[in-house]
């Protein structure tokens, strides 16, 4: 029996230093900040269910290993409200904190409103069979073929919607994932922290090309961030009126 105990408290001794010494990792973006905080709260609510359950569990497997026939167990009524007001309040904290997180607009945008005042960057993600066009309908609304640049530590939303079949936009750094859906646009939005490149994909099976539906997310400083918006700004003025000037000369 106190070999038992010992291996009980070796195991929770274990798993509490485990929670304190892992580190905070360092969020990409608000909504994988939002999403991976709502994750561990609940672990830390997962984790002395889960122990209290096995010890429970042993000890009743050590206890009566012996019994040759199960007893009736006895009515215990301190017992059975414990135990519910427990459960209550577990599902209360369950509740409101996945609601605060569900109802922050980084994690749950509703609607396609864009709140202007913040100078956020807007992005049209356009799926198709099988690929992507990101188009910039603020800047002159060029297209960046199936890449995505965006500064940091500014608001983006991101518009998303398909020419054809269902498809999904999903950046799983980001903590980014929406359908796109032909006729409509959904709008989600979020503010990355980290510079670096984000692979994204479709996450809907759209056909026989479905596994080529690539596209980055590459997260930049504000600099480099505009100095890449006036190049294709340019690009895009130089193409336009390169196609003007063809268009005036065959006529």
């Amino acid at each position: 029996m106190r070999k038992t105990r010992f291996a009980l408290a070796s195991l929770l001794a274990t798993v509490a230093m485990a929670l304190v010494a892992t580190p905070a990792a360092a969020q990409a973006s608000a909504t994988s900040e939002l999403i991976n905080q709502l994750n561990g709260e609940l672990l830390y609510v997962a984790i002395p269910i889960t122990v209290l359950v096995e010890v429970i569990l042993l000890y009743t497997v050590i206890k009566f290993r012996n019994s040759e026939r199960a007893l009736p167990t006895k009515e215990n009524r301190r017992l059975e409200i414990t135990w519910t007001i427990a459960t209550a309040i577990i599902l209360l904290f369950v509740g409101v904190a996945s609601y605060g997180v569900l109802a922050n607009e980084n994690v749950t945008h509703q609607g396609n409103d864009i709140a202007m005042d913040d100078d956020p960057v807007v992005v049209t993600a356009e799926a198709y069979q099988w690929g992507w066009n990101m188009y910039y309908p603020e800047e002159g609304n060029f297209s960046s073929g199936n890449e995505i640049v965006i500064p940091a530590d500014r608001p983006v939303y991101f518009q998303i919607t398909s020419m054809d079949v269902i498809h999904g936009f999903h950046v799983p750094e980001l903590g980014l994932k929406q359908d796109a859906m032909p006729g409509s646009t959904n709008t989600i939005k979020t503010v990355a922290y980290e510079e670096g490149t984000y692979q994204g994909y479709c996450t809907e099976y759209c056909g026989v090309a479905h596994s080529q539906m690539y596209f980055t997310v590459e997260v930049v400083s504000q600099d480099e961030y505009q100095n890449w918006l006036d190049e294709q700004q340019s690009a895009n003025s130089e193409s336009s009126s390169s196609n003007a000037t063809a268009t005036n000369s065959t006529q």
